[in-house]
């Protein structure tokens, strides 16, 4: 007869029922949690862009550290059926496609934009590469076309062959990085995050 343990849903480890208790939808916010630690990104007031941010996480902490005079926007192809504070909007788009009428309400002049952006995943490798690195560049053009300048930049990647080559971008575009793998991390997962400071 199967133990208790080991019906557990692997999934369901000590940050996702920390999140729950904590009233965040995923366990994802303890990694902007720790970013913020590392580099003390977000300040009271900042605008800031999340891409990805479906279920809400990174939406609901960057709306507490920025307070009510901080504006955040979040895109995402999911909705969000979180509460969220009245100082942030989310629009359910593609960022790949991203329409003009919703590209023109989104705006510039960002302090922040972060990216959790992943795709759906396939049984191929090489595919699920591809498609991380195509959202990574879309995130890092955002970045580019909206980001004041002094701005901070936050994607996640996933370590491959093409890793080192977008790292070379964010080198040339800010004047510091940092690359860094959150403790929340999945132990097995190749995912890491690209902290752009200061762009130029």
């Amino acid at each position: 007869m199967p133990s208790p343990r080991s019906k557990q849903n692997p999934r369901d480890d000590h940050y996702a029922q920390k999140a729950r208790k904590d009233h965040f939808p995923a366990r994802s916010v303890f990694k902007l949690q720790e970013i913020q630690q590392k580099v003390n990104l977000i300040q009271r007031g900042n605008r800031i862009l999340d891409l990805g941010c479906s279920p809400g996480s990174w939406l609901m902490l960057a709306a507490e550290l920025t307070g009510p005079t901080g504006s955040i926007v979040g895109i995402d192809i999911q909705p969000i059926t979180v509460s969220l504070p009245s100082h942030v909007q989310m629009f359910i788009a593609d960022m790949l496609a991203l329409p003009d009428d919703i590209s023109e309400v989104v705006g510039r002049d960002f302090d922040i934009v972060l990216s959790d952006m992943a795709p759906s995943t396939t049984g191929s490798k090489s595919v699920n590469a591809a498609r991380s690195m195509e959202l990574c560049h879309a995130a890092l053009s955002t970045a580019q076309n909206r980001l004041l300048p002094g701005g901070h930049f936050v994607c996640k990647i996933f370590q491959g062959e093409d890793s080192d080559a977008f790292i070379h971008q964010i080198k040339s575009l800010f004047n510091r990085y940092r690359i860094f793998k959150p403790q929340s991390c999945r132990k097995a997962s190749r995912e890491i995050y690209i902290i752009g400071l200061n762009k130029r």
